[in-house]
């Protein structure tokens, strides 16, 4: 997610999401779990890394949506005139199939597969686009409240952020809201939650500007780890002078289930990363 001074300055003044039980918010009727305290005792162990394969990907992509299937990579990309629906093949880099959204003020967001449909969603028009995963022909657009950051799925449903702490499940025919958790590392919600991708019954999550990547409970919100990618920039072929801006920041999970391959890259980072979980960190 780019975010700029109007976007940051709304963030900064973004309540703190409290601890308790099941609440109803903002009267829609959605069901929130908040961090029960009896849960909420002890902080995530973090994780380490192994890189295991690099490849590439291309500098020009401002990656906010990342998954894995039948030997692509499929990408979502954002900025306003710059947003497309990627397909590439990993060893090469070489795009496939691609796709501009309909509108040059389109920020694009993330993206999930659902049976033989993509949708890619944006920042900020509430606008969910849906295509055809072999051709990528729009064949719907869906509507939304809200500010759409990452996307993924369970076998039921489609899993979204918004930036802040929580995460919505939403029916894939409708897009509508079933129920949100609050994403919480002992009793400290995680707020600027990112790009999603679910792996073995976990959600794995980017949080904006972060290093770490939270594997999260899809039940309660509770982080079980954190995956600690100090580092990984650094051998991503980002310019020195780029090192700490905003724009290049670690975002993108993709995972190949048949394979058991994690795979993560940045904003506009010059690769991919084949990369193994470790033991955790000292």
């Amino acid at each position: 997610m780019a975010i700029g001074f109007g976007k940051a300055l709304r963030i900064g003044m973004m309540i703190g999401l409290a601890t308790g039980v099941l609440v109803w918010g903002g009267g829609t009727g959605i069901a929130r779990q908040e961090p029960a305290k009896e849960k909420a005792a002890g902080k995530a162990p973090a994780l380490g890394y192994e890189v295991v394969e690099k490849l590439p990907h291309s500098m020009t992509s401002y990656t906010e949506g990342f998954f894995y299937r039948d030997g692509l990579f499929y990408e979502g990309t954002g900025l306003e005139g710059q947003s497309k629906l990627l397909a590439v093949e990993p060893q090469t880099g070489k795009v496939v199939r691609s796709v501009d959204l309909p509108s040059s003020r389109d920020f694009g967001e993330g993206i999930v597969d659902w049976g033989n449909l993509i949708y890619e969603w944006t920042w900020e028009s509430h606008t969910c686009f849906v295509y055809t995963i072999a051709d990528f022909h729009l064949v719907k657009v869906l509507h939304y409240e809200g500010e759409g950051w990452g996307m993924t799925r369970t076998n039921d449903e489609i899993v979204t952020s918004n930036g802040t702490a929580e995460l919505t499940f939403r029916d894939p025919q409708t897009f509508q809201p079933t129920h949100t958790i609050v994403v919480h590392d002992g009793e400290e919600a995680i707020e600027l939650v990112n790009e999603l991708e679910y792996v073995k019954g976990e959600i794995l999550a980017n949080v904006w500007k972060s290093d770490r990547i939270a594997k999260i409970s899809p039940k309660d919100g509770h982080v079980i780890a954190w995956v600690d990618l100090t580092g990984l920039k650094e051998k991503a072929s980002v310019p020195v002078e780029k090192g700490k801006d905003q724009d290049y920041v670690l975002n993108g999970i993709a995972y190949d289930a048949e394979h058991d391959r994690l795979y993560v890259t940045g904003k506009q980072w010059g690769a991919v990363f084949e990369i193994k979980v470790g033991k955790k960190r000292k």
